[in-house]
């Protein structure tokens, strides 16, 4: 451990949540060594913010990369697998290999190099680039935190007088704004003679990030890995720590050329954290952050926005762009776009690739999807964040068991369907009644999505877990009919109890009765021809 620099590798600062059977000692949280060596003793990361996890995530998988010898099987798919399920087998990450990586990068896991080396997944050239009169500070560095004149989401806090972070949450911050940092103005950075102070959103900003989690984080961590691809060069595949000497933040950003520049070296900012000194502890290690610099990281563009964790579709303007976060989405209505490598749709969409890999490991392996990610504007405008998971159902990917495909996708439709069909029928029920086209149905339509989603997700799973999992039964006990008459009756029960309170009146009940017709068929149309059958 190095005296006075926060030492990541050594020093506790990952939260993490221990397996009913792990030995003692379990602190509650863990320098990255102790978290490699242990992973197959830890439950997964006990990490609040859904956008830390899934960064902090990308981090353990190039890690788990570089220790277990994944690096240097070539790119050769088969070569990985095969050594990927050696270590699978082990039962744990490779002891050997963790020391290794550890002693050749000791000096490069600092969180403060008082000897003005390479402080970890930070750019010491700020202190003199940037005006130290106008840092950012840390309640800008911290995403939960109010800065200026924004309003606060979590505490209240003074940019006069900040409370500063833990280095934990310092560092945690840092990674989400490698992720997740917003576009637009920032501190001024003067490079070359030249100054500016304009950044570019970071490679997540707005994104929705599917992760295959297991029952430890060994599991976790070796199902979230993807095989190189055969023209990558894995010989300049560094990450950012890694690199004998910092970019040139003027110059053309490197594209990625292997897994762990991909999951680490994308980031559009660059971070300096300046130590509290009077927070040293008996070995003169700073245990709080006082400061922060934030501002761009490459002047000459951006690499092109790529990410094996993310659902990629088409815009209708013929545009490639990930699935954005949206906070009222439940994750079950992307399950077909997960397990089906064809999922189908006007959007094209494709799954993340880490799922094709993640489906070769172990049958025994029960893996579930965490969806984690951001909810927020491609600027500045942070909403909410998003976190959701399933049950265990990376046994249904579509190469596994292929005659689930049908039935996940129409489940998905039907309940979409239906909830799109009880948005609109109220609305015109709304203004109907209102006399007024141009009026807001709001008042109907939020409470009756309230009532009609989380009905439809559990409709979804009821009929997802009775589904066949024997790659060789022809039918895998699915009933369109049945399914579609359920989505069905929950519409019909949100609409009406949204609608009651006006049925007693002449003009509110026609208005009612005419619109509810728009639930079994689009607007002028005959009723759809699977919809003729029901009476209910």
């Amino acid at each position: 451990m190095t005296t006075g620099g926060f030492d990541l590798l050594e020093e506790p600062w990952v939260p993490v949540q221990w397996t009913g059977t792990a030995p003692t000692p379990r602190s509650e949280q863990v320098g990255l060594a102790e978290l490699l060596r242990r992973a197959h003793e830890i439950a997964g990361l006990a990490v609040v913010d859904p956008p830390t996890h899934s960064a902090l995530l990308r981090v353990l998988y190039a890690l788990t990369v570089r220790v277990t010898g994944l690096d240097r099987v070539g790119t050769s798919e088969d070569d990985w697998a095969d050594r990927r399920q050696q270590v699978w087998e082990e039962g744990r990450l490779p002891a050997d290999g963790i020391a290794e990586y550890a002693d050749r990068y000791a000096h490069r896991f600092l969180v403060f190099d008082p000897e003005g080396g390479r402080p970890w997944m930070q750019d010491p050239r700020l202190e003199k680039q940037c005006d130290p009169a106008k840092t950012a500070g840390v309640n800008k560095l911290v995403v939960t935190r109010p800065a200026g004149n924004n309003h606060a989401w979590f505490r209240h806090n003074s940019d006069a007088k900040p409370d500063p972070p833990t280095v934990s949450e310092a560092v945690l911050n840092l990674l989400v704004w490698h992720y997740w940092g917003p576009s637009g103005r920032c501190s001024a950075r003067e490079v070359d003679g030249e100054k500016t102070a304009s950044a570019t959103a970071g490679p997540l900003r707005t994104a929705l990030s599917y992760h295959p989690e297991g029952e430890t984080l060994f599991e976790t961590l070796l199902a979230g890995l993807v095989p190189p691809d055969p023209r990558d060069r894995l010989d300049e595949d560094h990450c950012p720590w890694e690199l004998p000497e910092l970019l040139d933040p003027a110059a053309v950003p490197r594209e990625p050329v292997g897994p762990c520049s991909r999951l680490t070296g994308r980031s559009q900012h660059a971070l300096l954290l300046v130590p509290d000194d009077d927070s040293r502890d008996n070995h003169g290690t700073p245990t709080l952050v006082r400061d922060a610099y934030i501002t761009w990281g490459n002047r000459a563009g951006r690499m092109t926005r790529d990410d094996d964790f993310l659902i990629w579709q088409i815009s209708q303007q013929g545009n490639r762009y990930p699935r954005p976060a949206d906070s009222r989405r439940a994750l079950w209505r992307d399950l077909d776009a997960l397990l089906l490598a064809e999922p189908g749709g006007p959007a094209q969409a494709r799954r993340p690739k880490v799922f094709a890999s993640a489906a070769e490991m172990p049958e025994e392996v029960r893996l579930r999807v965490r969806a984690l990610g951001f909810e927020q504007d491609g600027q500045a405008k942070d909403t909410q964040f998003v976190d959701g998971s399933t049950p265990p159902v990376l046994g249904f990917v579509e190469e596994r068991v292929p005659r689930t495909a049908h039935p996940v996708a129409k489940l998905r439709q039907l309940g979409e369907r239906y909830g799109f069909r009880l948005d609109r029928a109220l609305a015109r029920a709304w203004k109907t009644y209102m006399g007024d086209p141009t009026s807001d149905a709001s008042a109907w339509t939020t409470p009756a999505a309230a009532r009609y989603w989380p009905g439809a997700e559990d409709q979804f799973w009821a009929v997802f877990r009775e589904l066949s999992r024997d790659p060789e039964q022809i039918d895998p006990g699915f009933d369109f009919q049945d399914a579609r008459r359920a989505f069905l009756r929950l519409a019909e029960n949100a609409y009406d109890e949204v609608t009651r309170s006006i049925t007693g009146s002449q003009r509110g009940a026609k208005a009612v009765f005419e619109a509810r017709v728009g639930l079994r068929r689009p607007p002028g149309k005959q009723p759809d021809a699977e919809l003729t059958a029901d009476k209910s």
